[in-house]
């Protein structure tokens, strides 16, 4: 094997640059050690997350009576909470709808984990009325967070038809639209990690919440923060993992445009 140009040898690769050669396997290497990761935390919290739903809390209140009592006592009684059984929008907070969304499941028991979902997400809708910077900034930018991730392949499909009916397939239009659309995928990256920094606020208020109103004893508040940090680390680790996944696609388009391109000319 060439080390220079490990890839030189697989079909579609001859006439590929060594440097995107490389830029390749160390993405691909990432992107199969951060599924492992991903897949031993998912795992580790699935045990924890049932661990504590099989663990009532002293309260003895559910999900959605513990966001329902949050909401009240804190002069949110307009915000509604419902219960979804889709997997669309999951647990989940909307500053338009104004409604605090619970899973089925995460209402079906007077569960810590029951309890911990329910103030959690009832915590992000005190946050938008206390005016959290952060949170204020989160849902100005609500659509675009969501609409980075989907846009990339349309913008790419425009880029192409440009190219065909009015560029004469140079692919200049094409090459525009993918640097537009990745650009409009890392600015959802980031601002990803933004909706990161609200959920953990909202998970500190939570504890402090369920503290100051004595709903949740410091060994449930602590089980709670375990389940906390799970489920940060996995956000970070797919948000890391989707934009690898998406650098990977460009990196083996242009990989395939050079090697084409290289092939032309021989």
């Amino acid at each position: 094997m060439d080390w220079s140009a490990p890839l030189s040898t697989v079909e579609g690769f001859e006439n590929v640059s060594p440097g995107l050669q490389w830029a390749i396997i160390v993405v691909a290497g990432l992107i199969i050690l951060l599924a492992i990761f991903s897949t031993i935390v998912s795992i580790w919290l699935a045990i924890k997350y049932v661990r504590y739903n099989r663990t009532m809390n002293k309260a003895g209140i559910n999900g959605q009576e513990t966001a329902r009592r949050i909401l009240d006592n804190n002069d949110l009684q307009h915000i509604r909470v419902s219960v979804v059984g889709s997997f669309m929008f999951g647990n989940s907070y909307s500053h338009y709808f104004k409604k605090v969304r619970l899973r089925r499941l995460t209402v079906k028991k007077n569960s810590i984990s029951s309890m911990a979902m329910g103030a959690q997400k009832a915590s992000l809708a005190v946050l938008d009325k206390e005016g959290d910077k952060d949170m204020k900034t989160r849902i100005v930018l609500t659509p675009l967070i969501y609409f980075g991730p989907i846009a990339f392949i349309p913008i790419i499909i425009v880029g192409l038809l440009l190219d065909i009916f009015l560029f004469g397939f140079t692919g200049l239009a094409t090459v525009i639209a993918a640097a537009l659309g990745f650009a409009f995928y890392v600015l959802s990256f980031v601002l990803s990690i933004m909706v990161l920094k609200t959920e953990v606020k909202a998970q500190k208020k939570a504890l402090e919440i369920l503290e100051r109103d004595e709903l949740a004893t410091a060994d449930e508040r602590e089980m709670m923060k375990e389940l906390f940090k799970l489920y940060n680390i996995q956000y970070v680790n797919d948000i890391i993992l989707e934009f690898l996944e998406l650098l990977l696609r460009i990196l083996m388009l242009v990989a395939k445009i050079q090697n084409s391109s290289s092939s032309n000319k021989n």
